[in-house]
Order: structure tokens, then sequence, then C-alpha cells
């Protein structure tokens, strides 16, 4: 008797959706070298990113445990401790968890940014690293997050106002660079529009900075809103 070979993936090809779309981070082919990419081109851009973060939620000195969602393989989640953070992980892809679990020596859940499993005031800030550009309801997951981190929530954004957004666009005419098919990348402006509508009523601070910029420019961070990518920290004013 013949025995058929079937070629079965982790994920079958139609539960690689997310939000009714197509996602990167549902395909192994994209997920199995994420870390590399850091370790790579984008290290430079990583070491930026992680001191302008860091100077946006330090200053908030309430701010001791931390819920990542978007986590990944973790990248940043394993980095918060290093600046005095306790912090867990979340994610929905079990790709990016699956690598997680060796990496990270901390909590991680699998679930949906929009219905956090936790309750309200469960950690003291929500962090989101690159992964806010994704959803397709922000309002829903802000408010989300306002519910579980109870004095803050840090944002780490693709910047729109970079002429790597365009670049990305042209690629993906042409079938290349599938990472942002999805993705709605924001201003400084923008965003703060839409946590002012998911925050209405609450009492809240907002600071950010920008950095990804050339190498030649004379400066690396400023609160221009220009630059591959800002930081964004919103503080909670009426909470003890």
């Amino acid at each position: 008797m013949e025995i058929e070979k079937q070629k079965m993936g982790l994920i079958p090809q139609q539960q690689r959706n997310w939000q009714n779309r197509p996602e990167w981070f549902f395909n192994r082919d994209h997920t199995d070298t994420y870390e590399l990419w850091y370790e790579g081109r984008y290290k430079r851009a990583e070491i930026w990113q992680k001191k302008v973060m860091e100077q946006l939620v330090t200053k908030d000195k309430r701010v001791k445990t931390l819920l990542e969602f978007g986590c990944g393989t973790t990248r940043f989640t394993r980095w918060w401790k290093e600046i005095g953070i306790e912090s867990t992980g979340g994610d929905i892809s079990p790709l990016m968890l699956s690598q997680a679990i060796h990496l990270f020596d901390g909590d991680l859940v699998m679930a949906d940014s929009h219905h956090m499993p936790f309750k309200d005031h469960t950690f003291d800030s929500l962090a989101f690293i690159t992964t806010f550009e994704y959803y397709k309801d922000p309002v829903k997951v802000i408010r989300e997050a306002a519910r579980v981190g109870k004095y803050g929530i840090a944002m780490g954004m693709m910047n729109k106002n970079s002429p790597k957004v365009l670049r990305r666009r042209v690629q993906q005419l042409f079938g290349k660079n599938p990472f942002y098919v999805t993705a709605t990348f924001y201003t400084p402006k923008h965003l703060i529009k839409i946590i002012e509508e998911a925050l209405a009523g609450r009492d809240y601070t907002i600071t950010w900075s920008c950095t990804g910029l050339p190498k030649w420019f004379p400066v690396q961070q400023w609160n221009m809103p220009y630059g591959d990518f800002f930081g964004l920290y919103v503080q909670f004013n009426d909470v003890k």
C-alpha cells in the first residue's frame, strides 16, 4: 500500500491570517530570520531606539513592571530588565512565541491585544514596540492598554515622516518586502489624535522624541517629527 506524503507546515496556509488578512508574523518563512535581522543591518537603529525609549519611560519613576504586547521574539522585552523594569511579553503569533520561550526567562502570554487577558492595572505600564502599526482598531487597543497599564503607555513607532516609508511601498509594488503590507505608518501628530480619541476624559501628559536619522546628520535624536522611528510615552496623571 502506498502512503501519500503531504508537506505540512507549522501553520496551514489558510490559518496565516489575523484581523481577516494575511500577516507576515504568521509565516515561518519570515519569522525564522527575525532575530538575525536585528543582529545585522538593523543593529545601529536598535541601539538608538532603546536610548529613546529608556529616556521616555524611566522619567516616570512609578513604572517598575511592564507588559509589552506584540513582543515577538522578545527583543525589547529582554532589554527592559537592563533598565530596572520587570517585563512580561504578549503576542498573537505562536511562531514568534516559540522562539521567545527559548530567549526570555520571564512570563509570556499568547493573546490578542484588542482583548488583553489581564485585570485592571495589572502592570505599571504597557509597551508597544513597532507593533502598533498592525492594529486595525488602534483606539480599542489604546483603551485596553490604559485599562491594564496603571501609570502609562510606551509606544515605539515607525515614523511616516521618513524616506524609508516610500521605499518600502515601492518595494511592495514589485512583490518585495512583505513586512509592511498591512502596516499603517503614523506621525507623532497623527498618533496623538488617536490617543486623544481613545483617552477622552483622562488626565495625561504626552512626551515624544525621534531618532533614525542618517549617520552623517549632526544629531541622532531630536524633538522634530522627522526620522525613521519615534518613541512616545503617555503618562497618566489621574492615578496614585
